[in-house]
């Protein structure tokens, strides 16, 4: 049955829905349950998942048609998207970003000659490889902070651990170096730059 030359219901949505419910059961592990209690960042689990939504569909879309050289164009629209951004985005954002777009991908362009079993187990490895590498193998991020401090005494070389010991107490950070910057003797003041672990 058609309407305006267009099948109003064939057997393929069938495998749509199944292939979405498998990918979006996947993401949520990866955006949700990975990267959202380390991140806390909302704006970027909505992003993650608007985007993986509409690169499945739009795949999904592109692979009926069987278009070789619409598909090309169509995947190299996808990922030119990841340079289309008006602020700058942290490296590890633009790593999910492409994590989330590769599933997606991997989930809607499967097709006969790659099992549930492959499409599964790309899957599984690629969460077991962001949960080892996130929650285990993870190192400690630096952060650096540029402040003013007005207490210029103790930027001398051997109060060094005093300087420290002050900077802890004010911030409430565990600092692991300090870095003297400028200095202004006619207001008494220093720019620092001090590093601590992100984590801290």
């Amino acid at each position: 049955m058609e309407f305006l030359d267009i099948p109003i219901f064939d057997d393929d949505f069938f495998k749509m829905m199944f292939r979405f419910t498998l990918n979006f059961i996947f993401l949520t592990i990866i955006i949700r349950f990975i990267y959202y209690p380390d991140s806390k960042r909302k704006d970027y689990v909505f992003t993650y998942y608007l985007i993986s939504i509409i690169v499945f569909f739009l795949c999904f879309t592109l692979k009926k048609y069987e278009m070789d050289i619409g598909m090309a164009l169509g995947l190299f629209a996808i990922f030119g998207i990841i340079r289309y951004r008006t602020n700058p985005v942290d490296i590890k954002e633009m790593t999910y970003l492409f994590v989330v777009i590769g599933v997606s991908i991997i989930n809607s362009l499967a097709n006969k000659k790659m099992s549930y079993a492959e499409i599964l187990s790309a899957n599984i490895i690629i969460i077991s490889v962001l949960l080892l590498i996130e929650k285990y193998w993870a190192l400690k991020q630096v952060v650096s902070k540029t402040i003013i401090y007005e207490n210029i005494e103790n930027i001398k070389p051997e109060k060094y651990e005093v300087l420290k010991a002050d900077l802890e107490e004010r911030t409430g950070l565990e600092i692991n170096k300090v870095k003297i910057g400028d200095v202004d003797f006619l207001r008494d003041i220093a720019t620092l730059t001090i590093f601590y672990y992100k984590n801290k």
